[in-house]
């Protein structure tokens, strides 16, 4: 099977991480398992492993023509676990795996040799899960990982794709570039989409996501890399996960009442007790969890941490929205870069499709939302302007009452 022009040059690059941005239709699919079986067969006892986003995209996408390609050489297919072993020219065996993103944790501990990551801007917690499981497979091998998708948004794969390493390279095609779909089938898709669905999907550009939440938030306004100075408050909000990332937004306001993030801890696979250790570690001087867990707050409260409380009813989750999105706009909450799993959630949150017959839905699409959720907590419920002025008004009535008592006298 012959390769496209663009293909070849992605195919021909020997950088040990590429990173390709492309169109729908590119022909990213036929390019990821050409690559596995040829690195596979030509090599020799060779771990090559396929992640797409869940398990069911792998063996939709990739199993049916993974296996018609390499029919010639296959030894063994293990169709439950979408494994094949491969005779290789050097008369041993190679073998290559599909996975989903959902169960990554499987790859930790392997050794790998070579590794397609298959529609990377949709993969949530992306950073903990390369750093802490993919990386690692690859020190013994020096193995190399394709990186491939379309874009969602500035989130990850924009960070991936303008990464400045020697070690990787990017690459940029457009629908256009493959020459078997007709040209005139992607100029009729772009008369019946919006014209930033159009840009995102077959031209590869990367654009904010449509129907996002937080569109007021700006990289270049709300970023910030220095020390928070006038510190008034230290505080947290708190998103609770076991399985689902369990997100911790450290958080500081000033004496003008500026909201810094200046931290995360996003983690998979925390218990209560160990979230709660974490949180108590960091004296924080009051912390906003998510009420709809009350056992693990009960933990959180045993230790003595300050925990407040935050009202979740019906119309709580806009209440919040609007409360973050005021902040943006007044350039009142700034985020630290070193908050990589805010910033992608902040770029990504969305809303569900709006249908033309259809009002914008109240709620965004319940995914991606962690990090997002414990923010909201804690604005929302943080109410220093209500303190100030209750002082305020305090004060002021302290002052009444001695001038009355003057006066009588």
């Amino acid at each position: 099977m012959l390769l496209t022009e663009a293909q070849g040059i992605i195919a021909s690059d020997r950088h040990r991480f590429r990173v390709v941005n492309c169109g729908r239709r590119f022909g990213k699919t036929t390019l990821a398992v050409l690559e596995m079986i040829g690195k596979a067969v030509y090599g020799n006892n060779r771990i090559i492993v396929y992640v797409a986003p869940t398990y069911q995209q792998a063996r939709d996408i990739a199993w049916q023509e993974l296996r018609r390609i390499c029919q010639p050489a296959i030894k063994q297919v293990n169709e439950s676990r979408l494994e094949i072993t491969l005779n290789t020219t050097k008369g041993g065996v190679s073998r290559i795996m599909l996975r989903g993103w959902e169960s990554v944790e499987t790859m930790r501990g392997m050794r790998c040799d070579f590794i397609v990551v298959d529609e990377i801007a949709s993969m949530r917690n992306w950073h903990s899960n390369w750093q802490e499981v993919i990386r690692p497979t690859l020190t013994d091998t020096k193995g190399e990982v394709l990186f491939i998708s379309t874009p969602k948004g500035f989130n990850h794969f924009y960070d991936l794709y303008n990464t400045k390493d020697p070690d990787y390279a990017s690459f940029h095609f457009t629908s256009y570039d493959n020459p078997h779909i007709p040209k005139e089938e992607i100029d009729k898709a772009k008369l019946e989409i919006t014209e930033d669905r159009f840009a995102q999907e077959y031209l590869a550009d990367f654009r904010k996501t449509e129907g996002l939440v937080y569109k007021e938030f700006d990289r270049t306004r709300h970023l910030f890399d220095h020390e928070v100075v006038n510190v008034s408050e230290f505080l947290a909000g708190i998103d609770f996960g076991f399985t689902n990332p369990c997100a911790v937004i450290h958080i500081k306001r000033d004496y003008d009442n500026n909201y810094f993030v200046v931290g995360e801890w996003y983690q998979t696979g925390r218990t209560d007790e160990q979230i709660s250790d974490y949180v108590k570690s960091c004296s924080f001087n009051a912390v906003y969890p998510d009420p709809e867990n009350p056992s693990a707050i009960k933990v959180l409260s045993d230790k003595g941490i300050q925990v407040k409380e935050v009202i979740k009813d019906k119309g709580s989750v806009m209440v919040g929205i609007n409360k973050v999105r005021d902040l943006f706009k007044r350039n009142k909450l700034r985020i630290h870069k070193s908050c990589v799993n805010l910033i992608s959630e902040l770029e990504t949150y969305s809303y569900p499709e709006k249908k033309s017959e259809h009002n914008e839905q109240e709620n965004p699409v319940k995914e991606g939302d962690h990090a997002c959720d414990a923010l909201r907590y804690a604005l929302m419920s943080n109410m220093p302007e209500d303190r100030d002025l209750v002082q305020r008004m305090h004060l002021i009535g302290q002052i009444r009452r001695n001038n009355a008592i003057n006066h009588s006298r």
